[in-house]
């Protein structure tokens, strides 16, 4: 075989061969972005084309007067927070003045042209959409984005976001992606467009297009090796000699594609000077093509002319007006990576951190991949990345970075510790849960007594325990066992500790056992030089607040003023706020949390939380129909995510909206769920939630003898249960339900246990029930004395179901004792109120008792249910058979998260809460449509 000369390589057409159908169902789909707006993505297996074919739209829109934004995701580049940003933003650095003052620099700090603190996700997102609509408005906009995958995750955020705003605006949004690949962009819902391979006639054509000089035996060889791939049919004849391309000499063994790809990049790569070598591994390793930086990483020894040969040899291409250079397919660059030795990337690792001195997490990476062994001083560097990237949200970049860190301790205990903390914050923010797992036990693999001495693996070994089995029991004792031998002396700035304090919180109250909370007293109370405020906070409005609450409200609402939007704090705090009905005083922060959970940006843990929360604020408001919506996308987190735990605090949301509402199937259903799962697992918090939604359930269908029953379980008549807060909520139940049931004696106890409680001094919600167990158990004149006193308190309409209540309760005595005007307008108010709640049993209640005061009432109250167009009808009824989403969505070639967005809308309509009511809410309007 002779050597191999330069092959004969002409550049393709203008004209993109074989892709004539995906450019007009491009360029059709965003033909109106001018005028409404797109977003599409762009998908196949890599060489397939789609740089190309974004190349082709993007000359195309520029060719119409478009001004085509673009950036393109580097491999290297992707730990770095908005890099992807600031090459997109690039061109419109001198547009930023046209925002107001907090948009301008969030943005400028994002892409680092400015300086400040991290900002807000959400501001930043919203400024980038704020700009280009401003532009847009002058002239249209076209966004291109290619290899998606290889974008930091802060800018897909941003970009995620951006895309599903664009309904009304002169933006198109085009990025393309590689088939298969993980990418932080959230992509549900965006319509997918999938670039296949060429067929045979294509590839042929594009193959003597590209290579002419290669006989038709050869090129029917090349076709198929290459499966329609383009890339491969444009590279692999490089590979071949003279004689191999003319069917002189015999052509090689066929190899996989990929390999074959890496193998003829790197050779193409070998053959440059070297010089041009060195720059490009710079570049590689840099990622952000900035020949800024990488000429000063050259230090001298290369410089921008030293790319020429890279350039001709069409490997990267540069651009005068930006100096930015940018690899021709992204395996360019990790052939150079590969072709490098190791000692030469060390060498590029350490110039490249020499020059962003300022620049402390990209400093600190590069240092760490240039270490030849263990350095304490780069692990310590990587753990402070991970601080800053967890700070901001950044749970998953927070976890790369200790992993690192751990790699370079130099002792076992350090390296221990280091993956045992990367495996809290995988399991506690960030939602991978079988990464923790893995990263759990090799740091028990590092150190064997890991479990003993390092706080942050028991937290992780007690969450994951908790969350495979339930374990409640054992997830304590191996807590409270860390934490007794632990050599942190109580020292209240350790943050493994406080961390582990507050798990405790959660597992004694899960386990609902008033015995397991001594231990954690004990502990809050010898931390020196005293407990954090939250901290000590939780454990007084969470734990047992209508004893111990009230004494912790003033630092409660210093907390609550100090929010701010790290998401630990925004969900810790809003626990403390649970059951002093305090959630509403920083709702703005609880939807936020949410809003940066749907496009990716919050850890799923706190996405949840934050789900949890606004759902309980909602119930008490009387929003019923967005706690269905909450209780749904919740519920779908922890299938998705694996947040099997967390199942039953949506449940009871669905529950309690269903008894409510005079489901009492679907409420039973529910809570026979919650029961069943969490009784062996020795979960009595959420069957007390249980007990809870039963004993509503149970009123609004009149059985006030399994009302009795289920709010005694609950919570023993004559005292307010130890450590089982919820049972301040069932108060009013066990009293009701004992009234009626004809257990006066019993009633009275519990009306004087709750008035002997902190109850009242918590909030007026709950002074309201408190007045109104008092004012059932006595009579005349005296009873309503406490009614009117209770229905005086401020801010009752906050909390409607509630405040109807008691205006139905007020109105039966009052026409029992012959107060008939007042009566009939307490009922009137009721009645009102339960209608607009749909809360079924109690509204047909009140207009019997209107009734019977001589004032017409509706016969029928019920609210007629919505109508549903042909696809919610299909996903309904596929619901009612008990499919899952995922299920759905593969039969009706739908996601996921779009299944579950439908049924958020479904449900409202159905007048129901979850998916247990679906089956008989569609037997009703099939009925309905009948009598029609």
């Amino acid at each position: 075989m002779t050597d191999r000369p330069d092959p004969v390589v002409h550049p393709a057409s203008p004209r993109l061969v074989g892709r004539v159908e995906d450019l007009a169902y491009i360029r059709s789909f965003l033909g109106n972005a001018d005028v409404q707006g797109a977003a599409l993505l762009l998908s196949g297996e890599a060489g397939v084309g789609k740089s190309a074919v974004l190349d082709a739209v993007a000359r195309d829109a520029a060719r119409r007067g478009v001004r085509v934004l673009r950036a393109a995701g580097v491999q290297f580049e992707a730990d770095i927070s908005y890099a992807g940003l600031n090459q997109l933003l690039v061109p419109l650095f001198d547009e930023f003045g046209r925002l107001d003052n907090p948009h301008r620099d969030a943005l400028r700090v994002a892409v680092g042209i400015g300086s400040g603190p991290p900002p807000d996700r959400l501001l930043t997102s919203t400024a980038v959409l704020l700009l280009v609509r401003l532009l847009a408005a002058e002239t249209p906009l076209l966004v291109v984005v290619d290899d998606l995958p290889w974008l930091d995750r802060a800018t897909n955020s941003v970009l995620g976001f951006v895309a599903r705003r664009l309904v009304g605006s002169r933006i198109g949004f085009l990025a393309a992606s590689r088939t298969g690949a993980d990418s932080f962009f959230e992509a549900g819902g965006l319509t997918e467009h999938r670039l296949g391979p060429l067929d045979g006639a294509a590839s042929a054509e594009l193959l003597a297009l590209a290579h002419p000089d290669v006989s038709p035996a050869v090129r029917r060889r090349i076709v198929a090796e290459a499966h329609g791939n383009p890339l491969a049919l444009m590279e692999l004849p490089v590979a071949l000699s003279s004689e191999q391309r003319a069917t002189l000499a015999a052509l090689p063994t066929v190899l996989p594609l990929t390999e074959r790809l890496q193998s003829l990049f790197a050779s193409r790569v070998a053959e440059l000077p070297p010089r041009s070598r060195e720059l490009l591994l710079l570049a590689a390793l840099d990622g952000t093509g900035d020949l800024a930086a990488i000429e000063a990483a050259a230090a001298g020894r290369a410089g921008a002319d030293d790319l020429a040969p890279a350039e001709r040899g069409r490997l990267v291409s540069v651009s005068a007006g930006n100096r930015r250079l940018a690899f021709r397919h992204p395996l360019i660059g990790s052939a150079v990576v590969e072709l490098a030795s190791a000692t030469e990337r060390r060498r590029a690792h350490r110039a490249l951190a020499a020059v962003l001195g300022d620049q402390l997490e990209r400093r600190a990476w590069h240092l760490g991949e240039a270490a030849t062994g263990p350095d304490e001083t780069v692990a310590a560097l990587l753990e402070e990345t991970a601080r800053r990237r967890l700070r901001r949200g950044d749970a998953l970049g927070a976890v790369t970075a200790l992993t690192r860190a751990a790699g370079l301790s130099p002792g076992a205990a350090d390296e221990s510790r280091r993956l045992a903390e990367a495996a809290y914050v995988g399991v506690d923010s960030s939602g991978e849960l079988a990464d923790a797992s893995r990263l759990l036990a090799g740091a028990r693999l590092v150190h064997p007594d890991t479990g003993q001495q390092s706080l942050h693996a028991a937290a992780a070994a007690a969450f994951l325990l908790l969350n495979t089995d339930g374990d409640i029991a054992t997830a304590y004792r191996l807590l409270v066992g860390a934490i007794e031998a632990g050599d942190h002396g109580f020292d209240a700035s350790d943050p493994a500790l406080v961390e582990a304090l507050h798990l405790l919180v959660l597992l004694c109250w899960y386990a609902g056992e008033p015995a397991l909370w001594r231990p954690l007293f004990a502990f809050v109370d010898r931390l020196t030089p005293a407990p954090p405020d939250l901290l000590w906070v939780v454990t007084r409005t969470f734990g047992d607040p209508a004893r111990t609450g009230p004494e912790a409200l003033p630092r409660l609402a210093e907390l609550i003023a100090a929010v701010g939007d790290d998401p630990t704090l925004v969900v810790r705090v809003g626990t403390a706020s649970v059951f002093p009905d305090r959630l509403g005083d920083f709702r703005w922060a609880t939807r936020r949390l949410i809003e940066q959970g749907r496009a990716g940006t919050a850890p799923v843990r706190r996405y949840l939380g934050a789900l949890m929360h606004l759902g309980l604020d909602y119930i008490h408001l009387g929003r019923w129909d967005d706690v269905a919506r909450l209780a749904a996308e919740g519920l779908g987190l922890c299938e998705s995510h694996d947040y099997r735990f967390y199942a039953w605090y949506f449940q009871y949301m669905e529950a309690v909206v269903a008894a409510s509402r005079g489901e009492a199937e679907t409420a039973y259903a529910l809570t026979e769920e919650i029961v069943r799962w969490a009784t062996p697992r020795g979960v009595l918090g959420a069957r007390f939630f249980a007990c809870h939604a039963r004993a509503l359930a149970a009123l609004g269908a009149g059985d006030v003898e399994t009302a009795y029953q289920q709010a005694c379980e609950l919570n023993p008549p004559g005292t307010v249960a130890p450590y089982v807060p919820i049972a301040m909520w069932s108060a009013l139940d066990l009293v009701e339900a004992a009234v009626r049931s004809g257990r006066a004696e019993e009633a009275a106890a519990h009306a004087a246990a709750v008035r002997a409680s902190a109850m009242a001094e918590l909030s007026p919600r709950l002074e309201l029930l408190v007045l109104a167990c008092e004012a059932l158990t006595r009579t005349g004149e005296e009873s309503l004395a406490l009614f009117r006193r209770a229905l005086s308190l401020p801010g009752l309409d906050r909390w409607p179901f509630d405040t109807a209540r008691v205006r139905l309760f007020h109105g039966e005595r009052l026409r029992r004792l012959r107060h008939t005007a007042e009566a009939r307008d307490q009922l009137t108010r009721a009645l009102e109120a339960f209608q607009r709640l749909g809360a079924r049993p109690w509204l047909t209640r009140t207009a019997a008792e209107l009734r019977a005061s001589g004032l017409a009432a509706p016969s029928d109250v019920r609210p007629k249910p919505g109508v549903l167009t042909a696809q919610e009808r299909q996903i309904a009824t596929l619901a009612a058979t008990g499919l899952t989403n995922k299920q759905i969505a593969e039969r009706l070639l739908l996601s996921h998260r779009t299944i579950g967005t439908h049924l958020y809308q479904i449900y409202p309509k159905l007048g129901i809460t979850s998916r247990a009511a679906l089956r008989d809410a569609l037997a009703g309007l099939d009925a309905d449509r009948g009598d029609d």
